[in-house]
């Protein structure tokens, strides 16, 4: 909500001042899709992610295992047995939620490595919007992905072909 009142707000005041600004859009979803190293990164990010995954199921499973065990045979044990098999439950239980956190977490692998694989295909068509944008005199280019309150935009301001001609991936 706040993000359309503020395009809002630039457009009434990109209207009121009625100098010849220039506007611009460009689909981003629609430039991903057409260059192949982002779906290589996302094909390889989805590997990792299953492959960290099942990791996680794994240690999960053991955990439950040892816990179900813990159950069946609790009336078996003594207190210091009973005690050292929970200490044991909770040790694979924080273990799964270590490996969670350090796979999947804020600052986890998964994120490491969508940045390191993503930033670089970013860098460039910033750089390629950044390039058309001082070339053709755009004051604004706006992404019509990201911005779910545009209706409607003519698609002679659309310059994600011009874009994606100038990464090198001719449309």
């Amino acid at each position: 909500m706040k993000k359309a009142i503020m395009i809002l707000a630039v457009f009434c005041s990109l209207a009121v001042t009625g100098s010849a600004q220039k506007f611009a859009l460009i689909d981003m979803e629609y430039i991903l899709k057409s260059i192949p190293a982002y779906e290589m990164a996302n094909e390889q990010l989805k590997q990792v992610s299953t492959r960290w995954q099942r990791e996680i199921e794994t240690k999960a499973k053991e955990a439950e295992t040892l816990f179900n065990n813990y159950k069946s045979e609790q009336v078996y044990l003594s207190k210091e047995q009973q005690s050292k098999k929970e200490e044991e439950v909770v040790a694979k239980e924080k273990e799964v939620a270590e490996l969670r956190r350090k796979y999947f977490g804020p600052e986890g692998e998964l994120y490491k490595k969508r940045e390191s694989l993503m930033q670089p295909i970013q860098d460039d068509i910033y750089n390629a919007v950044k390039k058309i944008s001082e070339e053709k005199g755009y004051q604004m280019v706006i992404d019509r992905a990201s911005d779910a309150s545009i209706i409607f935009a003519s698609p002679r301001i659309d310059i994600s072909n011009e874009v994606l001609t100038k990464l090198g991936y001719s449309k």
